[in-house]
């Protein structure tokens, strides 16, 4: 998977971008097929203290990106919140795409009992 971050207005340290690897390869891990990841940090200090950092998540997958966006007091905090929000996009589609498989095959299996009679 490729990995892309950019930050603006926030001094990128060792332990912010192992934190950001780790939750990024957890997502790596919920979906396998995924081709890049883009990570953005913003810190304005212009804005309401409660929301000065941001962080944003753009998954790039087979179809629609999945994008997520969370601004915090803690930068920490705000990267746990969007990953969790990139994940929940995951397992929803995910969960489709079972539920759509499932009720196809229950149908062609109706069918063929239905021919058998």
């Amino acid at each position: 998977m490729k990995f892309i971050l950019t930050t603006h207005n926030v001094t990128l340290t060792k332990a912010i971008e192992d934190h950001i690897l780790i939750r990024i390869d957890k997502l790596e891990h919920l979906d396998r097929w995924s081709v890049d990841a883009r990570v953005s940090l913003e810190h304005d200090h212009t804005r309401n203290p409660a929301k000065a950092f941001t962080c944003s998540i753009r998954l790039g997958v087979r179809g629609p990106d999945l994008f997520a966006e969370d601004s915090e007091a803690d930068l920490y905090a705000a990267i746990d919140k969007a990953t969790k929000k990139v994940e929940q996009q995951i397992r929803k589609r995910h969960n489709k795409h079972k539920a759509r498989k499932h009720t196809d095959a229950s149908r062609s299996k109706r069918a063929r009992q239905e021919s058998d009679l």
